[in-house]
């Protein structure tokens, strides 16, 4: 007599069905490409303005140089008693020149910006005018026979001598003053001038 063997299938057994492999859909590609093209156009901008402010740092040292050495020279000589208070206040009511004026040499009165600023003689390398400095040259040394004149015809000094109040906002304080001095430039290129402002009190007292 034969054994019958009778398998029976569970119904909650089933077959590991086979996983499907996806790719990325066009979308997606799309959108990790404008992604990547912000993400450089973002990175592009910011080389160029390293690179622009790179090309202007040689103009923005001597303008802070420029306005630096100009307030000096008037504390000096307030200081050692060359100009009296009074004087210092911009042209007619006193010395100082009115509005932006070239880089020129200080006149008999030994201070820059005023009215009896003259041109700067020629020497050499840099013809009469305004300000302009000697750079070196090819072989990196001052000195020497490649050295090169930069012309700073294109700056410009304004000094501004402000009235100060008291307290009550109302009345001038008589024995003080604000100073204001900006040295703006301008270069090929630019849409606009570079400014650089140092700004002071001074006063009758020393």
């Amino acid at each position: 007599m034969g054994t019958t063997i009778t398998m029976t299938r569970n119904p909650k057994t089933r077959m590991p069905a086979r996983q499907s492999q996806r790719g990325f859909s066009l979308v997606e590609v799309m959108i990790a490409i404008a992604i990547m093209t912000i993400s450089l156009v973002a990175l592009i901008a910011v080389f160029g303005t390293a690179i622009g402010a790179t090309k202007s740092a040689q103009e923005d040292l001597i303008a802070r140089q420029k306005a630096l050495e100009a307030m000096e020279s008037i504390y000096t000589a307030r200081n050692t008693q060359q100009i009296v208070f009074a004087q210092i206040a911009n042209f007619p009511n006193g010395i100082f020149t009115a509005g932006p004026t070239q880089l020129l040499a200080a006149g008999p009165d030994g201070l820059v910006g005023t009215v009896d600023d003259i041109n700067y003689p020629a020497n050499g390398i840099c013809p009469a005018g305004p300000e302009c400095v000697v750079l070196p040259g090819p072989d990196g040394i001052l000195g020497t026979a490649d050295d090169v004149a930069m012309s700073l015809a294109n700056f410009t000094r304004t000094i501004a001598i402000n009235s100060v109040l008291e307290s009550d906002g109302v009345t001038i304080d008589p024995n003080l003053k604000q100073i204001v001095v900006t040295v703006s430039y301008t270069k090929p290129g630019m849409t606009a001038s570079r400014d650089y402002t140092v700004n002071a009190l001074i006063s009758t007292y020393r």
